[in-house]
C-alpha cells in the first residue's frame, strides 16, 4: 500500500524583525531571568565563561535585578502592561505588514533574549510554509554584540531543523538614505515643537568596550558614519557623538554620554537636545537612561533646557525605511 504523504505548506517568505528583547515584567524574578540570558552571552562579555559565571550568578544576578526593575517601573506601560520596546517592535511589525501586503509573505518579530524567542518564531514560520528567510535585526549600526548574536541564534536553530529555509540576513543600514532623512525629519520636528533652540545635539549610541573595537568590530565608526550623514543634513546644528550605558570596570568607547552631560553647562552649552539613533524604538536606555537619568545629572550641572527626541518607532518615515530593506532583500 502506497504511503499518503503528510501534507505540507510550502511556497512562503517569512520575514522576521528581531530586536534586543524585554523582560516579561518588572517583577525580580522576570528581570533576573532576562539578564542572566543576557549577561551569559559570550558575544555580550567576552570573559573567561567559568570565571564570569561565578561573578554573573554570585553577584551580578543577586543585586542588579533590583535596581533594573526599578528603571523598567520608570517607563513600563502600565495600560498595555509590557515595555516600551516590545509594543513598538510590535506595531513596526503589523504596520510593515500592512504595507506589504502579499499572500506569499508572512512579517514576524522576536527577541533576541527573553520572549518570542527567535527559535520559536523560526519554527512558527517554517510550519507555516515559509521555504525562505530574511532577518532583519533592528540595529542600524552593525556590531558582534547585537547583530552578530542575532545571527549565532538564527544558525543555532537552523542546525536543529531538518529541512532548513533558505537564509538571507540584513546586516546594517547604518547610512541608508531613507534611514537618515527619518531620523533629520524626527529632529527637525522636535526642533519645531520646543520653544527653545538647541546649543547642541547630542547622539547618543549605546557603547561597547574599548577592547571589541580593538579586535576589529566596527561598531564606532558606523555610529560616527550615522552622525556625519545627519550632520550634512542638518547643517547649522553642531552633533556630537557620545556612548552610553557602559557596564563595569573596563574602558568603554567614548566619550562617555553621562560624563559629556555634566559638561557640556560648564562648556557654555545650556540648551541640549538628545537622539538615539542607534536605537530602532524607544526602551529603557532611552527613556529612563537619558530622559530621566540623563536630564536630571545635566539640569543639576547647570543646563537650562534638555529634551530627547524619540526613537523612529511606529513612524511613517521608520516603517517606510522597513518596507524598502526588506523589499530589496526578497
Amino acid at each position: 500500500m502506497k504511503q499518503e504523504h503528510p501534507p505540507i505548506k510550502f511556497g512562503k517568505t517569512g520575514v522576521l524583525l528581531i530586536n534586543l528583547g524585554t523582560p516579561d515584567s518588572t517583577s525580580w524574578l522576570d528581570i533576573r531571568k532576562y539578564l542572566k540570558e543576557f549577561l551569559s552571552d559570550r558575544r555580550v562579555i567576552e570573559l573567561n565563561p567559568i570565571i564570569w559565571q561565578i561573578i554573573l550568578n554570585l553577584f551580578i544576578l543577586t543585586f542588579r535585578p533590583s535596581k533594573t526593575a526599578k528603571a523598567y517601573k520608570e517607563i513600563w506601560m502600565k495600560d498595555k502592561n509590557m515595555s516600551p520596546l516590545l509594543y513598538y517592535t510590535k506595531k513596526q511589525m503589523e504596520k510593515t505588514s500592512n504595507y506589504l501586503k502579499n499572500e506569499n509573505l508572512i512579517i514576524d518579530f522576536a527577541m533576541r533574549y527573553g520572549n518570542p524567542s527567535i527559535k520559536s518564531k523560526i519554527k512558527k514560520l517554517h510550519s507555516e510554509g515559509c521555504e525562505n528567510l530574511v532577518i532583519l535585526p533592528l540595529y542600524p549600526q552593525y556590531a558582534a554584540a547585537t547583530t552578530a548574536t542575532v545571527c549565532d541564534e538564527v544558525y543555532r536553530t537552523l542546525m536543529n531543523m531538518r529541512w532548513q529555509p533558505s537564509l538571507k540576513i540584513i546586516p546594517h543600514y547604518e547610512s541608508n538614505p531613507l534611514y537618515i532623512e527619518a531620523l533629520v525629519k524626527s529632529i527637525n520636528k522636535k526642533i519645531s515643537e520646543i520653544d527653545w533652540k538647541p546649543d547642541l545635539i547630542l547622539a547618543s549610541y549605546h557603547g561597547i568596550p574599548k577592547k571589541y573595537f580593538d579586535k576589529g568590530d566596527p561598531y564606532h565608526c558606523y555610529c560616527h558614519k550615522t552622525t556625519r550623514l545627519i550632520t550634512e543634513k542638518l547643517n547649522s546644528i553642531e552633533i556630537k557623538t557620545t556612548f552610553q550605558s557602559r557596564f563595569g570596570p573596563q574602558k568603554w568607547l567614548q566619550p562617555y554620554t553621562d560624563k559629556t552631560l555634566e559638561e557640556l553647562p560648564k562648556e557654555g552649552k545650556k540648551n541640549v537636545l538628545a537622539i538615539c539613533p542607534g536605537f530602532s524604538s524607544d526602551c529603557v536606555e532611552t527613556l529612563e537612561e537619558i530622559l530621566i537619568q540623563g536630564k536630571e545629572s545635566f539640569m543639576e550641572s547647570g543646563g537650562e533646557n534638555f529634551d530627547m527626541v524619540p526613537c523612529l518607532n511606529d513612524s511613517d518615515d521608520h516603517i517606510l525605511l522597513l518596507k524598502n530593506l526588506i523589499e530589496k532583500n526578497i
